[in-house]
């Protein structure tokens, strides 16, 4: 009987109760898993689910039974694909759920930080309102996005649904053309003009060796409208130390992030020792999880599953793209 291990339940807490494949099989998951734990736990497996617990070379040669691994997700950098490749392990991951619930996040972390909703929020609680005697109480900047335009890195399809977003608030889209690479095609803009241009950039970028610490003081130092600094899209693609300096320097004007570089963030991390200013707001990892999202994700997994045990594997990672899931191919030009 096929035995199936979830190594990490705990990451799709929204739901309550997961649906499980139709055909016979063993099901085994745990809330959460070590690194030390995983070859115990992975014992005797034949398919491992795990959204954020690594799966290294070292531990796929103590698993010779292990046949596939699910990822509730779409970031891989957790697993070794060329040790699994080897063996012959399917890796499949998840694609096209966040189309909604990261843009609209994104949104959330630029209309709070554009309004002041943090400071304002904190002050009537404060009682500074009813101090101020009179109707309204100023205390923090208010800026409207209408005429403002929105730097984006990263132009796959949630990329472009932010863009669309900003269309709809006024505001002009700029796609940066990826660090230091020309010839791109007209979708893009020089990655120095989005620096030097942009009201608010957000980051939607995978993380790469070329896009780890995309952002540091060099960038920030390049940005003359000291724009907002959003990232709903991989902890590393920004120097948080840096990112803390510009902010005291006044190079930019806010934070808002949902990914850190270490997470949940190390006791050092020095966006920790910020957070209660009003123009920052960082979110546990959470823009991805959407009550509807996470539902799609499972779906996802579950259709996976079913599929290589029918012999079909789906969204297989490294291999072409299947009909499962959209891709991140839309072209926001065309499709506009």
């Amino acid at each position: 009987m096929t035995r199936i291990v979830f190594l990490d339940r705990g990451t799709m807490a929204p739901l309550k109760q997961l649906a499980h494949p139709s055909f016979p099989h063993e099901w085994v998951e745990y809330d959460r898993t070590t690194p030390e734990q995983v070859v115990e736990r992975l014992k005797n497996c034949d398919i491992a689910i795990s959204n954020k617990v690594p799966i290294r070379r070292g531990t796929i040669e103590k698993l010779p039974q292990l046949k596939m691994i699910v990822i509730p997700a779409t970031g891989y950098d957790a697993f070794d694909i060329d040790a699994c490749n080897e063996r012959g392990i399917v890796v499949s991951n998840v694609r096209g759920y966040a189309v909604n619930t990261v843009p609209e996040h994104t949104f959330a972390l630029i209309l709070a930080l554009k309004r002041s909703l943090s400071g304002y929020r904190q002050d009537v609680m404060a009682g500074k309102w009813q101090e101020a005697n009179q109707f309204c109480f100023f205390a923090h900047p208010i800026s409207d996005l209408a005429g403002s335009v929105l730097g984006i890195f990263g132009e796959g399809v949630i990329g472009q649904r932010v863009g669309r977003l900003g269309e709809a608030f006024g505001m002009r889209p700029l796609f940066a053309a990826h660090k230091g690479v020309s010839g791109l095609g007209p979708l893009y803009t020089p990655f120095d003009e989005v620096l030097a241009t942009a009201d608010v950039i957000t980051l939607h970028s995978p993380l790469l060796p070329g896009t780890r610490n995309m952002l540091a003081m060099a960038e920030f130092r390049q940005m003359k409208k000291r724009p907002l600094i959003i990232n709903c899209g991989r902890g590393g693609l920004v120097n948080e130390a840096d990112l803390v300096t510009a902010l005291d320097l006044g190079l930019i004007s806010g934070i808002g992030f949902d990914c850190l570089t270490s997470e949940p963030p190390k006791p050092d991390n020095p966006l920790l020792s910020i957070l209660d200013r009003p123009n920052v707001i960082v979110t546990p990892h959470v823009a991805w999880a959407s009550i509807e999202a996470v539902q799609t994700v499972w779906d996802q997994v579950l259709r996976h599953i079913e599929n290589f045990h029918q012999g079909r594997p789906s969204n297989v990672v490294g291999a072409p793209q299947t009909a499962d899931a959209p891709t991140d191919a839309t072209n926001f030009q065309k499709s506009a």
